[in-house]
């Protein structure tokens, strides 16, 4: 679990078979806040996109009964706008340790 200094704020570190099992029961939402040169190439099946550099966490659709999970690259990003929504009154403290990397390396499947 990351923790950033001074502001309560935490982030947990889910792994991509905890992801993968949250989405195909349908209790994770999945928000990539990777930017569309990125997530043109390659994304997360069922992902939402919401770039983080327009990033909006009132825009996320999160149902009752869902969790919102953040994912990018590699996990900075992710972990940055959970923060971030966090900063903004949202309980979005989830985020896919090791971003796409770690789904790709799990042998978890993308969409290109």
């Amino acid at each position: 679990m990351s923790d950033q200094p001074g502001d309560g704020h935490k982030v947990r570190d889910l792994t991509a078979a905890e992801v993968a099992r949250g989405l195909k029961d349908g209790r994770v939402v999945l928000v990539d806040v990777r930017e569309p040169n990125e997530t043109a190439v390659e994304r997360f099946p069922g992902a939402v996109l919401v770039p983080l550099s327009a990033f909006d966490p009132a825009t996320i659709p999160a149902p009752p009964g869902t969790e919102v999970v953040f994912a990018c690259r590699s996990g900075r990003r992710s972990a940055t706008a959970s923060l971030a929504a966090q900063e903004q009154g949202f309980d979005y403290d989830a985020h896919l340790a090791g971003g796409i990397l770690a789904w790709k390396a799990a042998g978890l499947p993308t969409e290109t």
